[in-house]
């Protein structure tokens, strides 16, 4: 039986997504509840990866697993076998074909920016904190350099190997301000390593008046110099992934 999970966590105390030999990813310790549950050895797989810090509403993965128990029984077995800090909010039966990864459409990621003088505690880890002035005009204007079909090399970082395509296609940002916090959504078919956090730190830099637009236009359709400012992980969330 093939599961499609639905998982949420807190990404501060953890490695990213992704299995680390050190095994402080998310992915290790959804493994790790599944091998206390199963008879065999499950492997999760994700639909992409989330940096160090960075956090998750809806990364998906799958996995198969034996028969005997239904969604609902993984999901409770699952949970009480995660840290707080982890759970599967969703888990349904797909069919074999399904891929968290290569069926995915696209994906929804959020990013936060406290813009008041001084930062609420309990969101320490959870957004930007700006203190400084921001020209919400400005923000938008520069969401919409981004928005569309774009050759993003200017944008991402190299993992250390060469991506064949670095075009990808951002079909809507969206803004939203209230009581200071702002909510910057991305919408796309994918997005470069590192790429939704540089390309909110540029849109903040043009809304400081630090970034000229045309000069960060420029940039985007020559693909050089390298953008070199990264928002923190900490304000950034993968929403949902689209299928």
């Amino acid at each position: 039986m093939r599961l499609l999970l639905t998982i949420a966590y807190d990404g501060g105390p953890y490695a990213g997504w992704q299995s680390q030999a050190a095994g402080d990813a998310v992915q290790d310790f959804v493994e790790e509840a599944f091998r206390r549950i199963a008879p065999r050895r499950v492997s999760v797989h994700g639909a992409g990866r989330t940096d160090s810090g960075v956090h998750a509403l809806g990364q998906c993965a799958h996995a198969d697993v034996p028969g005997g128990m239904s969604p609902g029984d993984w999901q409770r077995a699952l949970n009480a076998n995660l840290p707080p800090l982890i759970r599967v909010v969703g888990l349904r039966e797909v069919p074999r074909e399904f891929h968290a990864r290569f069926s995915a459409k696209g994906k929804v990621y959020r990013y936060l920016i406290r813009n008041r003088a001084v930062l609420p505690p309990h969101e320490f880890g959870r957004v930007w904190h700006l203190p400084q002035a921001l020209d919400l005009g400005a923000l938008r204007l520069a969401a919409k350099v981004f928005t569309g079909h774009h050759d993003f090399t200017a944008f991402s970082v190299n993992r250390g190997k060469a991506v064949p395509d670095t075009a990808r296609t951002v079909r809507r940002i969206a803004l939203s301000s209230r009581s200071g916090l702002v909510k910057v959504t991305f919408e796309g078919d994918g997005f470069l390593y590192k790429m939704v956090r540089m390309l909110t730190a540029a849109m903040v830099r043009v809304a400081r008046r630090r970034e000229d637009l045309d000069a960060l236009r420029q940039r985007l359709e020559q693909g050089a110099p390298k953008w070199n400012h990264v928002a923190p992980a900490g304000g950034l969330y993968l929403v949902r992934v689209l299928y």
